[in-house]
């Protein structure tokens, strides 16, 4: 590991302990900063609502740390949009922002398109898939930002058990076996490629904070890829010391099968190749196979090769900031 990297390690990986509530509190108020919280859902009826009401209880009602909660919704076919709104969120369908520009699938899109419907400093985005959801997920990476003007985006930290399934382990959790994609993917393209990105421990964790000035200046993957790019992106942009994580505990969500992983791989190297060589570019695809009776049938996705430009270049982002 670089020395940088060390050094990076000691002062700027935290404990969300480090930062008692009392004291976010007193560095908003000093500062006048306003925070948003954004979910973005796909089919998420059994977790968003839950998420929700931990986030407004803790943080807007008791404590009055976070100034809005948005779910924006990416097609669901479920009560997603219902149960966020029973539980006190805005709810913003992602076809409805920006509908000059039609919306292709992808949760990079999603956040991408949030920045035009909040107006906080600092936006914090959260699954919605997450159970046994803590406050300490929103408030621990938001801290940072508000205690400290050099930090400009700071990236949750957590244990990620994998649930077991099948035979007599079923429903119990393997500890620390989370992160697949991370593992076999992110963290090695990061140590070759960007070794000073090497220190974080979830690259590609949901959960991260950051300050508006610096997401509208980021080009969005609008797929999986959109955590690795901005971290890539942002490295270049404000600098490693600008950049920090936080242990919030541990992070309990649903976990996809292989394929779906596997297509998750696919976009995000396709990510990291595009900013290793911005050159000719292609439309690349991945074939995986499914055994159908006696043979295996190939299936084909392609591979999301398409980003967002900065924000800030969004006509209706640049009339927004105007009014």
């Amino acid at each position: 590991m670089l020395e940088e990297v060390e050094r990076w390690l000691a002062d700027r990986s935290w404990s969300v302990a480090d930062r008692p509530l009392h004291r976010v509190l007193a560095a908003k108020r000093a500062t006048g900063q306003t925070v948003s919280v954004v979910l973005p859902a796909l089919n998420e009826e059994a977790t968003v609502g839950a998420i929700v009401s931990v986030i407004r209880r803790e943080l807007v009602e008791r404590a009055p740390l976070v100034d809005e909660v948005v779910v924006v919704d990416s097609g669901s076919t479920d009560r997603t949009a219902e149960v966020a709104a029973a539980a006190g969120a805005t709810v913003v369908h992602r076809d409805a922002i920006l509908p000059r520009i039609p919306a292709v699938p992808g949760k990079g899109e999603v956040l991408w398109r949030s920045l035009l419907v909040t107006s906080g400093d600092i936006v914090c985005f959260v699954d919605a898939d997450l159970r046994d959801f803590s406050a300490d997920f929103v408030s621990g990476i938001v801290g940072p930002l508000l205690t400290d003007p050099d930090v400009h985006l700071v990236k949750a930290m957590y244990d990620r058990p994998l649930t077991v399934s099948g035979g007599p382990a079923s429903g119990t959790a393997a500890a620390g076996q989370g992160g697949r994609v991370t593992e076999l993917m992110a963290r090695p393209l990061l140590n070759m490629h960007w070794p000073r990105l090497a220190g974080f421990v979830q690259p590609l964790g949901g959960e991260y904070a950051a300050r508006r000035t610096l997401l509208e200046q980021l080009p969005f993957p609008v797929g999986y890829g959109v955590e690795l790019g901005m971290l890539v992106d942002a490295l270049h942009l404000v600098g490693l010391d600008a950049l920090a994580q936080v242990d919030v505990g541990v992070r309990k969500h649903r976990h996809q099968d292989g394929q779906a992983l596997g297509r998750m791989a696919a976009a995000i190297y396709r990510t990291a190749q595009l900013r290793l060589a911005r050159g000719h570019l292609i439309r690349p695809s991945l074939t995986q196979f499914e055994r159908t009776g006696d043979n295996f049938e190939p299936r084909t996705y392609s591979v999301d090769t398409e980003e967002r430009p900065p924000m800030r270049e969004i006509a209706e982002y640049q009339a927004r900031r105007v009014a």
